[in-house]
């Protein structure tokens, strides 16, 4: 039996962070970053059965072309998918009566729909990016068991190649789900590495009025390749995302619209309508293939 510090409930019996009830859910979960993009994705459901919020994290579950959907905000950086990603799973397969593990396992699909930055000339502004993997720099996967989900060769020879700082965590690289890429790909889509960086200024290599530990992290970003995979935007989930559902046994997939290109130094001057027409095609993918 889990004790009650370390499946932590609520006066209701909803998970502690989360506020959710297991009948809040569906099987498939859209996760986003932005707490007021569940309503941008909410939008297009048919009806909404479920609205919860605590903190950012902000819980919209409904119908859209007669499959049950969930869209939660997860809120920004690795730390706080820790969270969900572990308080998901126990919302399916936890007894919360008995405080045990199910016999009976269930898997969720999750897709992340973020915003990202390209690292590669060629993936421009408004462009979307399937990340078949995510190379984490946050260390979250580093406090599971974690053998056999991580590609420690990608690893070594990306860390000998940018001489990473022995002061930073290691890098670490999950692969996304095989057949929820697949239902997801179409060739509107771009593929590759996607870094997952622990925070959004130094980490990504942007100077304001600090220095950096590395000036030339986003030339070696762009330049390192190891069979044929190469690194093709930045941002601050989908390691976490990946790796710790590769460990609970679900699907997980990210895939980011590029509002900003780190070589060239452009922004979008569309970010909204990018993010939306993203949305839409998630949804129609998850819903009619």
């Amino acid at each position: 039996m889990l004790e009650a510090s370390e499946l932590i409930l609520n006066a209701d019996n909803s998970i502690y962070h989360l506020n959710l009830l297991p009948e809040d859910i569906s099987d498939t979960i859209i996760v986003v970053g932005d707490q007021n993009r569940v309503g941008q994705v909410s939008k297009y459901f048919d009806i909404i059965e479920v609205k919860k919020e605590k903190r950012e994290f902000y819980t919209h579950t409904g119908v859209l072309n007669g499959k049950r959907i969930t869209a939660l905000s997860t809120g920004i950086g690795a730390d706080n998918i820790d969270i969900v990603l572990n308080e998901l799973d126990a919302l399916v397969n936890i007894d919360f009566a008995t405080r045990t593990i199910k016999k009976d396992f269930k898997q969720l699909k999750i897709v992340r729909i973020g915003t990202s930055g390209s690292v590669q000339p060629d993936i421009p502004v408004d462009s979307f990016v399937l990340g078949e993997y995510a190379l984490g720099f946050d260390g979250v996967m580093h406090y599971y068991e974690n053998d056999g989900i991580l590609e420690p060769e990608f690893s070594k020879a990306f860390v000998e190649y940018t001489a990473w700082s022995e002061k930073k965590p290691w890098p670490y690289l999950v692969k996304s789900d095989d057949s929820l890429r697949a239902q997801l790909s179409s060739n509107r889509i771009r593929y590759g590495v996607t870094v997952t960086n622990s925070g959004f200024y130094g980490p990504q290599g942007r100077i304001l009025r600090l220095s950096l530990q590395d000036n030339s992290l986003i030339d070696k970003l762009t330049t390192f390749e190891y069979e044929d995979r190469r690194i093709t935007n930045m941002e601050m989930e989908s390691s976490a995302i990946y790796g710790l559902s590769k460990l609970l046994g679900h699907q997980a997939v990210s895939l980011n619209c590029i509002i900003a290109n780190r070589v060239s130094g452009e922004f979008s001057k569309t970010p909204l309508k990018t993010i939306d027409s993203l949305i839409q095609y998630t949804l129609e993918k998850l819903t009619t293939d």
